[in-house]
């Protein structure tokens, strides 16, 4: 029996394999293009534009940067490339991936630990790394969902957590358009990059 195509063609000419990724196949240009076009919370925000998985991605970096200010530069970009795994196999909402069940989360580790090899990272980072990051994301759906999802303060705190105090927040989220969130995504990137 044939198997069914498990690759995808990316604008860089790359056939990435989603079964089995490889961290040659995979270019930053692809990542910034494919997340700039995935929208947060299935496309259910406030705004001309949908809130892309890269604003959300910058985002992250930031808040965690700001936790973490004495933290490498390599944690930084893993916070950067969070979500990196979206631009192929796109951004399910929390409900959406328990009923899939744990196939999501295998092929998410997989594209992910080629990710992070192809921009030399760990193919995966500690725990403790993780879950600082997690704490960021977490804080980052909080912002969203607050002003750009239609959720009450109550509603996100349940669900995200109560943000505390001590770290600065922006002051509004402005989903924009996505030639413009990709072109800061990847200045940060190359920044990043340059510094590890």
């Amino acid at each position: 029996m044939k198997q069914p195509r498990a690759w995808q063609r990316m604008l860089s000419g790359r056939r990435l394999d989603l079964l089995d990724p490889t961290p040659m196949d995979i270019e930053i240009e692809d990542i910034a293009h494919g997340l700039s076009f995935v929208a947060r919370w299935n496309g259910q925000t406030m705004g001309e534009y949908a809130y892309s998985v890269t604003e959300h991605s910058v985002l992250v970096e930031r808040l965690y940067t700001a936790s973490n200010p004495n933290a490498p530069v390599k944690w930084q970009l893993a916070a950067l490339l969070h979500d990196a795994p979206e631009y192929v196999i796109g951004d399910m909402i929390s409900p959406v991936k328990a009923a899939v069940g744990p196939g999501y989360a295998d092929l998410d580790d997989r594209l992910t630990a080629a990710i992070h090899i192809r921009f030399g990272l760990p193919a995966t980072i500690p725990a403790a790394v993780k879950k600082q990051i997690k704490k960021a994301d977490k804080l980052s759906a909080w912002l969203e969902a607050t002003q750009i999802a239609g959720f009450s303060i109550e509603e996100s705190n349940k669900l995200f957590g109560t943000p505390s105090d001590n770290i600065p927040l922006p002051a509004t989220l402005n989903p924009r358009p996505p030639m413009e969130v990709k072109a800061e995504f990847l200045r940060r990137f190359e920044e990043l990059s340059a510094a590890l």
